[in-house]
């Protein structure tokens, strides 16, 4: 359920932007302040509060706004805003993200929304921000998220201005593993970029916008979405695409966590259009050559010609100065 201005180029659109309902949680700062849902408007009582289901039963479990302590806002959106949250009975922190119905149908992206918790509530993966649960009343629906403590990849790359190659390096093995694990299960994501990617509690990578994503078992789309910056030549082409699209992506992300901007970023659409299709890449000089090596692999015209993520997790660059940790998942196996 994603509107953003995705045909803007984003040296231009970002400083006016504001966080995407779909993007999750954004970064707090200091400790949380829980609040109940009285002191924000949007999250007062409705009548016909219902619980439509659970990513992690199969009987529908009834889950109301009561079961929640409601914090500070963590980000808003076209739709509605997210919210630090903490479920009572658990005691856990989450991230609440609340949906305005009548501004989705008024766009009408219901289908969007319910294909992203139809693809979400699907994935556990440690790179992947997990999805929960959610419910709906009569104005509103509420999705419960995974909590990520640092925040966007984006704003961090603000604030650094580049990464080095061990972080950038880092995230590449952590994205590849996400997009493999994604691609086992027939999803493709389609908007891979920094706004998208959410930092957990010991840095590491996370996917958290879904809103693009489709589950494909044939592989053949020929929807233009996505961020303009991060639209491969089949796209912009008006191709069948593959999830060979994520490649490309994560080519053009490699090279803005190196060098602070997309590589074919320009002033203009057609511009940028242009250099797309030409694959007018050109690099400065604080890129080394194993990472020139790896993104001039990923950013082909010709998908088939693309590396594969085995081989990006492979690469000697990766290999050389990833430090994944990868955070628990499941309880360590008795021997």
């Amino acid at each position: 359920s994603q509107n953003k201005e995705n045909y803007e180029p984003r040296g231009f659109q970002r400083p006016f932007a504001t966080p995407s309902m779909v993007a999750g949680p954004q970064r707090v700062t200091g400790n949380p302040h829980l609040l109940t849902y009285k002191h924000h408007p949007d999250l007062r009582k409705c009548p016909g509060r219902e619980c439509v289901g659970s990513s992690s039963t199969s009987v529908a479990k009834k889950v109301t706004i009561d079961d929640f302590d409601i914090g500070r806002p963590l980000g808003k959106g076209k739709f509605g805003n997210v919210y630090l949250a903490r479920v009572k009975k658990l005691q856990a922190i989450v991230a609440l993200k609340v949906l305005f119905k009548s501004q989705m149908e008024k766009e009408g992206v219901e289908h969007q929304l319910r294909r992203e918790i139809e693809i979400q509530a699907h994935l556990k993966h440690p790179n992947i921000l997990r999805f929960y649960n959610y419910f709906h009343d009569r104005k509103r629906v509420f999705l419960v998220l995974e909590y990520a403590p640092r925040g966007e990849m984006y704003k961090e790359l603000q604030r650094c201005g580049r990464f080095d190659d061990q972080r950038t390096a880092t995230y590449m093995e952590e994205i590849s593993d996400a997009l493999m694990y994604c691609h086992e299960k027939k999803v493709i994501h389609r908007d891979i970029k920094p706004e998208n990617l959410l930092l957990g509690y010991r840095g590491e990578l996370k996917i958290a916008d879904f809103g693009w994503s489709v589950h494909a078992p044939s592989l053949r789309r020929r929807t233009m979405c996505g961020t303009l910056d991060y639209l491969p030549p089949e796209m912009i082409e008006g191709h069948t695409h593959s999830e060979k699209v994520d490649l490309w992506c994560i080519g053009v992300l490699c090279y803005e966590c190196l060098v602070g901007n997309p590589p074919f970023e320009t002033a203009s659409h057609s511009d940028t259009y242009k250099r797309i299709m030409k694959v007018d890449l050109k690099f400065p000089k604080i890129v080394s050559d194993g990472a020139r090596d790896l993104i001039s692999k990923l950013l082909r015209h010709n998908p088939i010609d693309r590396l594969s993520l085995q081989s990006v997790i492979d690469h000697p660059w990766v290999r050389s100065n990833s430090h994944r940790l990868l955070p628990p998942s499941y309880p360590a196996k008795k021997s």
